[in-house]
């Protein structure tokens, strides 16, 4: 009888370790990130491997005061003048300056961009980085060899 006993407490015990441990109260989903000052749109993505790599990135605020008038809606203003650093596969390669259309281009070649000899498929990683009224943003491309 006293083992009988001894093994529903010793079980009492063990569940209620559980439902106690199982009691923290835990914050909702939390995500450290911010969505971006800025809007980035990239044109060229695929350059034959005897040809330079020519991207261009158009770089925008986005002025949602007219968010509400169904008549104006979201405007896209080119930011002139802003510094944008590029890396390719993680290194850096160029520091660029917008134009006063917002845009920035990129000429290089493959192996100015890590590629010493470009094959079909082959596909470069880049990331557009700046900042914008204290916010810091990065656009991730890729450009491939035909």
């Amino acid at each position: 009888m006293k083992i009988i006993y001894n093994h529903r407490i010793l079980a009492a015990l063990f569940f209620l370790s559980f439902s106690l441990a199982g009691c923290e109260k835990e914050d909702g989903m939390v995500l450290d990130r911010v969505e971006a000052p800025v809007l980035v749109t990239i044109e060229g993505t695929s350059f034959m491997q005897d040809e330079a790599v020519n991207v261009t990135a158009t770089v925008y605020e986005l002025d949602k005061s007219g968010i509400l008038d169904h008549t104006v809606g979201i405007d896209s203003i080119p930011l002139a003048n802003l510094a944008i650093q590029l890396k390719a596969q993680g290194v850096p390669v160029a520091d660029l300056t917008t134009d006063a259309s917002g845009k920035v281009n990129l000429a290089r070649s493959w192996p100015e961009l890590g590629l010493a000899s470009p094959l079909q498929g082959n596909v470069v990683n880049l990331e557009w980085a700046g900042s914008y009224k204290g916010q810091a943003f990065v656009k991730q491309s890729r450009v491939q060899v035909k």
